[in-house]
């Protein structure tokens, strides 16, 4: 799955902001709205990204 849709899934199920996301997630409060604008992360952002999705489940 893409890193962005599994973003938005999550965010839908916690109701976490985005800004919030970003900035626990990888300290980048504009991270879901850069994404958004075509902002392609590394992979080992995506990895700590994924990390913490599933930390929160």
């Amino acid at each position: 799955m893409h890193l962005l849709r599994e973003i938005e899934v999550h965010l839908r199920q916690t109701g976490m902001a985005p800004t919030r996301f970003g900035r626990e997630a990888v300290r980048d409060p504009r991270l879901v709205h850069d994404m958004k604008l075509g902002r392609e992360p590394g992979r080992a952002m995506t990895e700590r990204v994924r990390a913490f999705i599933e930390s929160r489940k």
